[in-house]
């Protein structure tokens, strides 16, 4: 490794989000700048204040969950499932033919299996506890999708779950990285959400800070001088992160190095906005530091980017302390997803890992062309064959910073 804090290489891409289930279809739609936003039809919406999401469209969980396991789960775990068969099949890895202690799972988590726990609340109040299922302890739990794929897949390594809501998918990936310099040879890593139930939305419609906006095309637009909020998506992404000599001895193709992760904590409020950008300002730098870097190394930034004016002035003041002026192109890509809570970072890093092995900078959507305040932020699909770094940004509510570089494998 390059690097005594370095992860590990990104050798399997599992997507299964707005944009694509599968990294194919994922990076095309990605590419050709498909918003996925629209109106929430999986359930009657009439009485929440927002009205524009993400969905993951035609999504058909039969295809990777038996029917005796989807009974006990919810659709966030189905979905981590999914991505985990995905992004195993892309790494050509078969947990099978390795010793199980060499390979583990870590996810993120922010809301856990909330239409599961929806339901059976809704038991429990109208036909009384018997109607509640066995299944309620485990399906909810913020740990079932680890503790499913751990079992499914006989991954018996140092597993876990992060909870740190945005930014939990980078402390994902800094666990997987302390595991695997303690000897493991490869962590699944990452995270999905599906929180997209009524009982889900109205407790994050409580922080203020989501988009009433009822067009697709004006609701989510991050860093705009008009920004109304964040419009919320379903999904996310797990990787593949390898030990490097482990991937080189079985001649894994590598999209990427995941080179380093800082993390910060603004200690200010359990809710609120922070006052400054002093903890994500420290947490950007510390990852391109450990990375053993300069800022003017980062090649592009790919932005938490909530919607809200407060909270992207309070990013935007960030990434210019940070490069101190230089404009560094900033990606947006999760303008077509929304945001995905805990998913919203691995996808992030999966966005990252593709941009670098393809040369090639994803769009923004429903944003102007040209600079968005100071920042320039990429609006078209831009070419870039000399990408090798990229430092991807998370926050958490609550006031967790975490960032990551992902370089180009040596």
């Amino acid at each position: 490794m390059t690097d005594n804090r370095s992860v590990g290489v990104i050798t399997g891409v599992g997507v299964v989000a707005p944009t694509g289930v599968g990294v194919a279809e994922h990076w095309s739609g990605t590419l050709a700048a498909r918003s996925r936003l629209g109106p929430i039809t999986s359930f009657d919406a009439a009485g929440l204040p927002m009205r524009v999401v993400g969905e993951v469209a035609g999504f058909a969980e039969t295809g990777f969950v038996p029917n005796k396991l989807r009974v006990q789960t919810d659709r966030w775990t189905w979905m981590a499932l999914a991505a985990t068969t995905l992004a195993f099949a892309d790494a050509d890895l078969d947990p099978a033919a390795h010793n199980p202690y060499d390979l583990s799972v870590v996810t993120a988590s922010s809301s856990g299996g909330n239409a599961f726990g929806q339901r059976e609340i809704h038991a429990l109040w109208s036909e009384g506890p018997r109607a509640v299922s066995a299944y309620q302890s485990i399906g909810w739990f913020y740990a079932a999708s680890s503790g499913q794929i751990s079992i499914r897949d006989q991954l018996k390594g140092a597993c876990g779950v992060i909870v740190a809501d945005g930014a939990g998918g980078i402390d994902a990936v800094a666990s997987a990285g302390r595991s695997i310099r303690r000897g493991t040879k490869a962590v699944l890593v990452g995270g999905t959400e599906a929180a997209l139930s009524p009982y889900a939305i109205a407790c994050q419609a409580g922080l203020g800070t989501l988009s009433t906006d009822a067009d697709p095309a004006t609701a989510y637009r991050p860093f705009a001088p008009d920004a109304g909020g964040s419009v919320l998506g379903e999904g996310g992404a797990l990787l593949v992160v390898e030990d490097p000599e482990f991937a080189r001895d079985r001649g894994a193709r590598v999209y990427a190095e995941i080179a380093a992760t800082a993390s910060t904590h603004d200690a200010e409020s359990p809710t609120g906005i922070p006052t400054d950008s002093r903890g994500l300002v420290r947490a950007m730098r510390m990852a391109v530091e450990r990375a053993g870097l300069r800022q003017e190394d980062i090649d592009v930034v790919f932005a938490d980017a909530v919607g809200e004016r407060v909270h992207d002035a309070i990013e935007a003041d960030a990434i210019t302390e940070v490069f101190g002026g230089r404009a560094v192109p900033v990606a947006v890509p999760k303008t077509m997803t929304g945001r995905l809570n805990s998913g919203g970072a691995a996808l992030d890093l999966a966005w990252a890992a593709l941009a670098i092995r393809h040369g090639v900078i994803p769009p923004s959507v429903n944003l102007p062309d040209g600079f968005v305040g100071e920042l320039d932020v990429v609006t078209a699909m831009r070419p870039a064959p000399q990408l090798r770094t990229a430092l991807v940004v998370a926050r958490g509510i609550g006031g967790f910073n975490s960032a990551a570089v992902v370089r180009a494998a040596d």
